[in-house]
């Protein structure tokens, strides 16, 4: 059996706020929990009217407190965002209050636009710059300070202690994050577990995880190399339903790829309703021809060929499942039964 995990970008709807979409991810997390998934990632994004999954930390304690057993974490934080004792400090933290149970993976990129990314950094481009040069140093430096050793750090004629938490007895699992093969080069020179974006690229994820694991140095902490499969994912009764379902993540990311508004994301009706070009469906159909969209026994012989092809024992799913109107804006029903139905 293939292990089952779960990626939220925490989608805003066009019949939400954002207070709806958190509350409409909490009861996602909850079905996943209750299904046997095995863990939970938040993404990290800024800026975009349709995704509400700002600050993985925050998102990660509310998710954690409503759950008991899956593991819950990001995938991932955007380092070049952020200084890394911040992040050494948040998830030592949730790893204290929540023990065994936290991830903390690590992306690259930005995760935004450049004029975010400027503000996120202070108002400063080039120290963004010098964030994603020294990306390896900075894995490095989270790595160590979470521990319950931390560094000493030599000021002057003084040296003093510094850790991200003062008494830490577990440590978060880390993992490297990539689209490319940077990440997956780094991951394993470092002896970290590493996930491609297959959910975002759908290309080079063979190439990557091969080059992962043939240039794998063992650590203490992971003997053997570590990876798993991302995948976008809509489930329905029927096929049709499904393709019904995928149109208003298809039409999304058709925005995302051409650099159009990314507004809220439409209702199943509302996207229904939107003259597409033959170019535009020909480019949807393409996109989804990666994912796995389809009623319950076509969906679960995909996922196990996605399995099969790349060599892993576990996939995190991406449900992207659109709502219809009238649906309670509290709520992701759509995306709850793609969950449900892949679980069985």
């Amino acid at each position: 059996m293939t292990a089952l995990s779960v990626l939220d970008l925490v989608p805003v709807r066009s019949d939400q706020t954002t207070g709806d979409a958190i509350a409409a991810s909490r009861s996602l997390a909850q079905v996943a929990d209750e299904a046997g998934y095995t863990r939970y990632w938040i993404a990290e994004h800024h800026n975009m009217p349709a995704v509400a999954a700002t600050n993985p930390p925050v998102l990660i304690a509310m998710l954690a407190a409503a759950t008991s057993r899956i593991k819950v974490g990001s995938g991932g934080v955007m380092l070049p965002n952020h200084a890394p004792l911040v992040v050494a400090e948040q998830f030592a933290l949730l790893e204290a209050a929540y023990p065994g149970r936290i991830d903390l993976g690590i992306g690259r990129a930005p995760g935004t636009d450049p004029l975010t990314r400027y503000v996120l950094r202070g108002g400063s481009a080039e120290s963004a710059d010098e964030a994603v040069s020294k990306f390896p140093d900075y894995v490095e430096d989270i790595r160590t300070l979470m521990t319950s050793d931390g560094v000493e750090l030599q000021i002057g004629p003084r040296r003093q202690p510094l850790r991200a938490t003062p008494s830490a007895r577990s440590v978060a699992d880390i993992w490297l994050l990539g689209s490319s093969d940077y990440s997956a080069r780094l991951a394993a020179e470092k002896g970290l577990p590493y996930v491609f974006a297959h959910h975002f690229q759908g290309e080079g994820t063979g190439v990557a995880l091969d080059l992962y694991r043939s240039s794998y140095r063992p650590s203490p902490e992971y003997p053997e190399p570590r990876t798993f499969l991302t995948v976008n994912a809509v489930v329905a009764e029927t096929e049709e339903e499904a393709r019904r379902q995928a149109l208003p993540n298809i039409q999304m990311m058709l925005a995302l790829r051409t650099g159009a508004p990314l507004l809220p994301q439409r209702l199943v009706e509302e996207a229904e309703a939107v003259e597409m070009t033959p170019d535009q469906r020909a480019f949807g159909q393409a996109m989804a021809a990666r994912w796995v969209v389809g009623d319950p026994e076509q969906a679960r012989k995909q996922l196990a060929e996605l399995a099969g092809e790349y060599g892993v024992d576990e996939v995190m799913v991406h449900p992207v499942a659109g709502a219809h109107a009238g649906t309670d804006a509290t709520a992701s029903p759509n995306r709850e039964t793609t969950l449900r139905l892949l679980a069985v």
